[in-house]
């Protein structure tokens, strides 16, 4: 297993973070006028997408933009390490603020757009400590439902992909060593904060981890489109007490050699000529149909 997404940077162990006056206690937003301060480093290069993948899972962190994805955030268990407001946001963040535990820095619009290289419109960011994730076992032992993506790299996918879980009742989500991180700044903004609750992990090798899926009981489900594949409806209406739904690349699709190591292939009927969806639309269409609601 690699090693948890976690780090130690910043505050530590859930303790008050030390502020300018030194008393532990957070007092109010601390003004910042420096782009180059070192207080704001956590918020430099967002639009780095290469960079940030890199930088955030090494050093233990994650992005929460605007204020309902911070508050679901918080709401999740995750800590903060700090907190970095325009003035206009202050107010709608003043409850957080005065329960924050961690630094809270207040700048201007254009110190914002210097910091992080994109016009911050919601005015709110916080930078979250990431949990260690689960080992795939112990997730696997409490679910019925879990979707598996495979190489899914488009953050934006990622994101719709746990929106879609979250709504449609999937117990969890499993991905791929080489797929896209689920806390990634886009990826969360697009789920609309459901990657901070959709419980997930990551699985050590790919796709020899789907013997992990078959020895907790699952039946393992690819989305393809090959000719002996079944449809959607037939399969849902065996109603598997334990079903793992695979999806893969935007592109490609699933490798065959995963498609190969699966108990059962599945598609979606289509008309129009269309012959394939979007992963994110095609994982909808999946959990619904799948759902305890359908059937």
């Amino acid at each position: 297993m690699t090693a948890p997404e976690t780090g130690r940077t910043g505050a530590q162990g859930g303790e008050p973070a030390v502020t300018e006056d030194g008393s532990g206690a957070a007092r109010g937003p601390v003004p910042v006028g420096n782009p180059a301060d070192p207080r704001l480093g956590d918020y430099t290069n967002l639009t780095d997408v290469r960079l940030r993948s890199v930088r955030e899972p090494a050093e233990g962190l994650f992005i929460a933009e605007g204020e309902k994805v911070i508050r679901r955030a918080l709401a999740a268990g995750y800590e903060m390490r700090s907190m970095l407001l325009t003035p206009k946001w202050a107010e709608a963040m003043r409850d957080v603020v005065a329960a924050a535990r961690a630094p809270v820095y207040s700048v201007g619009p254009e110190v914002a757009e210097r910091v992080t290289g994109y016009h911050v419109h919601r005015g709110a960011l916080a930078s979250m400590r990431r949990k260690p994730l689960p080992r795939p076992a112990d997730l696997l032992a409490d679910a019925r439902r879990v979707a598996v993506l495979e190489a899914v790299n488009d953050h934006t996918n990622v994101g719709a992909l746990f929106r879609s879980a979250a709504a449609l009742g999937m117990d969890a989500v499993l991905l791929s060593p080489d797929c896209a991180d689920p806390l990634y700044r886009r990826s969360v903004k697009v789920s609309m904060g459901a990657a901070l609750q959709v419980p997930w992990t990551r699985l050590e090798s790919w796709p020899e981890d789907v013997e992990v899926l078959r020895g907790a009981g699952y039946v393992t489900a690819a989305l393809a489109l090959d000719g002996d594949a079944v449809d959607l409806g037939e399969f849902a209406a065996r109603r598997h007490p334990r079903l793992a739904l695979i999806l893969g690349s935007e592109g490609d699709g699933l490798r065959p050699s995963t498609v190969v190591a699966t108990d059962v292939t599945v598609r979606i009927p289509m008309s129009a000529g269309v012959d394939s969806l979007n992963v994110a639309a095609a994982g909808a269409v999946a959990f619904y149909a799948t759902g305890p609601a359908v059937g």
